[in-house]
């Protein structure tokens, strides 16, 4: 885990929040990741612009940005290497404030999200969308937190 821009909490804060998130994941999905790792980038919305444009031809800031490792479906075995993901401080916050959520709820949500693509789970078409959600609001729920999705 690395903090290389923006106005993070404390990355001991950062971290335990990174460790519950995943872990819930971990939990609700039956996963042990135990022997597997991955990488997380703290940023700002000039940093993950650049890899936006670069890795997904969108030059704009996005909230969370996932890089696996492997080319994964879900239930697949898990690899020692996950990926990485990389979430923009600026855009975080501004969608917490606009949604009226508690910034660390909102930013677990991203790690939730941004952890099962590097399992493999997309949201291209209504039925993985579906599904990706759904476990979403159940990992969420399973930390005390509402549903993300909720109007």
């Amino acid at each position: 885990m690395s903090v290389e821009a923006g106005h993070w909490p404390e990355p001991d804060l950062l971290e335990a929040l990174v460790r519950r998130a995943v872990s819930a994941a971990l939990d609700v999905l039956g996963e042990d990741a135990s022997a597997s790792e991955l990488s997380l980038v703290f940023t700002d919305d000039k940093a993950i612009r650049v890899l936006n444009a670069q890795w997904r031809a969108q030059d704009k800031a996005t909230n969370v940005l996932s890089f696996p490792a492997f080319d994964m479906a879900p239930g697949y075995p898990l690899p020692p290497v996950l990926g990485d993901i990389v979430i923009a401080h600026e855009t975080v916050e501004r969608e917490a404030a606009l949604d009226n959520k508690p910034f660390d709820h909102h930013l677990t949500h991203l790690v939730v999200h941004g952890f099962l693509h590097l399992l493999g789970y997309d949201h291209e078409i209504d039925e993985e969308a579906e599904e990706m959600e759904a476990l979403e609001t159940r990992i969420l729920a399973s930390l005390g937190m509402d549903d993300p999705y909720r109007d």
